[in-house]
């Protein structure tokens, strides 16, 4: 079972098959939120006039759940007030990794009209979507993700503040086929259930650090990558709780390890998706003129949508020298020190965006690369000298963001990003980034600090 009508959908019903329908919708931070409803609920009321209801405040929520100040969106004065849950049928499915379960991604509609709540993240993805299709491109998308597994429970994991875990490996294992063999029966299942609703899986593999692991997604459409990936980072956690152990998908969980990554690959393609625009063997590089000029937008903005690849002040902990996370702005030809990579051949050939961690929310990040490409075809700006060579020597590369408040600041200032998303958009990040960054260096004191200076200061 994958993809259902909503006939079909009834059928599995009626057979006993299907006895839960989720209806959720990706946040800020890339958590899927929504409720679990009743079959019958869901045909009469949520896909009917009465319609299926939520309140504001989980746009404008910490990740505590809190809800925090300065949202134009909604607040206290307001009351929070509802927004509409609106099914996507296209993504309606059975998830076979929970029993007799299926799950429909929503998107947020404003509670008295028909218009779509702005500053949601599936929202700001169509937005980007049909400013392409005006320039008439689309784009087919892969993220690529790694993440971290732990013999130890949730509850395990919580109790000891995440210290102390005991990882799925005890050596660096990268590509290592008997390390992966250990633990194939975790690998399996997410690789077939995966599969078996819809979210195409390509191949697993252990990664280079201690328990680090990396199961790769098909490329698909761009808001149906992004999607699969909430579906992914939804099931690991699920099949791994199962099990009793615990994954994450930090962008860096100990300094000591390396990071988890999520390089997005983009390609572009013809309005309807079917005639790759990207290749040219005519040219330097083989970069059409499309390709040429979105790429240039892409480089040129970079640190203008930086914190949309890195959204937390986790991300930066990654980015670091000689660990294949970048820490300069360039773009090579299969050149993994840079920040951009190209690669493939034909209608395979595409770019890698190496900056997003696994803590990336991917609708937002996706954002980001149509909207920074599509500053480079608007303003006919050509991509930089193919580099040759290894990034992090070279001192006359323009870094990337090393900070968070950085970033944040980079972005709020964006004019480009400004105008790519809509004010309002723009502003309700610039507030979410500047929320979490705020609250990390008023409220918290690290083991760091107090490993320092406890004793000696």
């Amino acid at each position: 079972m994958s993809w259902v009508s909503v006939d079909e959908l009834k059928s599995l019903v009626d057979r006993g098959e299907v006895n839960t329908i989720i209806c959720a919708a990706p946040d800020h931070w890339g958590r899927l939120i929504g409720k679990r409803l009743q079959p019958r609920t869901f045909f009469d009321v949520a896909l009917r006039d009465e319609g299926l209801h939520g309140s504001l405040f989980l746009m404008c929520v910490d990740m505590e759940m809190e809800p925090r100040d300065g949202y134009a969106v909604s607040d206290w004065t307001r009351g929070f007030q509802d927004f509409r849950f609106v099914p996507d049928l296209n993504t309606l499915r059975v998830i076979p990794w929970q029993p007799a379960t299926a799950i429909v991604i929503c998107d947020l509609y404003e509670e008295k009209s028909d218009s779509m709540i702005s500053v949601a993240p599936r929202s700001i993805l169509k937005n980007q979507l049909k400013r392409a299709a005006s320039h008439g491109i689309s784009l087919k998308c892969a993220t690529e993700l790694e993440f971290f597994l732990y013999r130890n429970s949730l509850e395990d994991a919580w109790n000891k503040r995440y210290t102390g875990l005991e990882p799925l490996s005890r050596y660096r294992s990268d590509y290592n086929i008997f390390q992966g063999t250990q633990i194939d029966d975790f690998a399996v299942d997410v690789r077939q259930m995966l599969s078996q609703a819809d979210v195409e899986v390509e191949s697993s593999k252990p990664e280079w650090g201690f328990g680090q692991q990396e199961i790769n997604l098909r490329y698909t459409e761009a808001l149906e990558m992004a999607d699969r990936h909430s579906l992914f980072k939804m099931a690991v956690k699920e099949i791994a709780a199962k099990k009793g152990w615990i994954a994450t998908f930090m962008a860096k969980p100990y300094f000591e390890d390396v990071g988890s990554s999520c390089h997005i690959h983009v390609s572009l393609w013809d309005k309807e998706g079917q005639k790759p625009l990207g290749w040219d063997e005519s040219k330097d590089g083989n970069l059409s003129d499309t390709m040429n000029r979105f790429l240039g937008g892409t480089m040129a903005a970079t640190r203008d949508f930086t914190v949309c690849y890195a959204p937390t002040v986790n991300s930066y902990k990654r980015l670091q020298p000689e660990t294949f996370a970048p820490t300069k702005i360039a773009v090579g030809d299969d050149n993994r020190t840079c920040s951009h990579r190209l690669c493939g051949h034909g209608n395979s050939f595409r770019f890698e965006n190496r900056i997003p961690g696994a803590d990336v929310q991917p609708y937002i990040a996706i954002s980001a690369a149509i909207a920074s490409g599509l500053h480079g075809l608007t303003e006919d700006i050509a991509a930089p000298t193919l580099y040759a060579g290894n990034t992090y020597e070279d001192t006359d590369l323009e870094e990337i963001s090393t900070s968070y408040g950085g970033a944040i600041d980079s972005f709020g200032n964006s004019s480009v990003a400004k105008a790519a998303f809509g004010e309002d958009a723009h502003a309700h990040l610039t507030q979410f980034y500047a929320t979490e960054h705020d609250d990390f260096q008023r409220f918290t004191v690290t083991d760091w600090e107090r490993i320092r200076y406890f004793e000696r200061i």
